[in-house]
């Protein structure tokens, strides 16, 4: 059985777009290639962090929210360890209220991009 996870990273923010598309694939491939399925995935840019890490104050925030069994969250952790672009990272298992609310957050997301245009 797939669990449903949400797993959030922080990249360094002195990677150029094609550097950040490129670890951001490099992760969804861990996902994929590891019996993973990917729900949905957003990137939240250049946030401000609460507190530096690595002498750094900023950093590019990347959400993706997937389904998998449990096992291939050690090895996306320890893929997030190896790797220096990543500065921080979580990943939670998302319970059925959590997932719920997470399909609620973007069908109302998409309605507003409906209203908008």
């Amino acid at each position: 059985m797939l669990n449903h996870y949400e797993t959030v990273f922080i990249a360094t923010p002195v990677l150029s777009e094609a550097q950040m598309k490129e670890a951001v694939q490099k992760f969804k491939n861990v996902i994929t290639e590891n019996t993973g399925e990917i729900v949905h995935e957003e990137n939240w840019g250049l946030k401000k962090l609460a507190y530096p890490i690595q002498k750094k104050s900023t950093g590019f925030y990347y959400l993706i929210e997937f389904k998998a069994p449990g096992e291939l969250v050690e090895k996306l952790e320890i893929q997030y360890r190896r790797d220096e672009r990543i500065i921080r990272f979580l990943t939670f298992k998302m319970d059925k209220y959590a997932v719920k609310y997470a399909e609620k957050k973007r069908r109302q997301k998409q309605s507003e991009k409906v209203t908008e245009e």
